[in-house]
């Protein structure tokens, strides 16, 4: 069954702005009629339901275009196809998780020093090989000698 961008932007509870959007970064395809009106298969939709979710969970546009390119646009995700996207998120989500609890674990110092120090703040500049040398522009020192 074939809809229109007004049809689709209700169903899916979204701007029909959007859905052009959409289209554009190639998540969802149209065609045209005779009349020039944008069309779309009921099966967009579910890849409008899998978009948003996705960007629920964190996901860029640019992550669900990869987990979407592996599939036709002329059909929604299969059951099979959204567990494998779901299983790919579920380590990215995980990955960010855990970096997030070590930026969490980390804002005690900042807490505790009030400044953000640039010279030992984890969270501003972690790993900083230079700053055993010194405060300030050591790089910059460093490189114009």
């Amino acid at each position: 069954m074939e809809m229109s961008v007004g049809q689709v932007a209700q169903r899916a509870d979204v701007k029909v702005s959007t859905l052009h959007f959409y289209e554009q970064k190639g998540l969802i395809q149209s065609w045209r009629n005779a009349g020039n009106q944008r069309r779309y298969d009921r099966s967009v939709l579910r890849r409008i339901a899998v978009i948003k979710t996705a960007q629920q969970l964190g996901m860029s546009l640019e992550e669900i275009g990869a987990a979407l390119s592996h599939l036709p646009l002329d059909h929604a995700p299969t059951q099979e196809e959204w567990q494998a996207m779901a299983s790919l998120w579920r380590q990215q989500l995980d990955e960010r998780i855990m970096k997030l609890q070590k930026m969490r674990d980390s804002l005690g110092e900042c807490i505790g020093c009030g400044c953000l120090s640039l010279k030992k703040c984890q969270l501003r500049n972690p790993d900083d090989a230079l700053a055993e040398t010194g405060t300030g522009a050591v790089l910059l020192e460093a490189t114009s000698l």
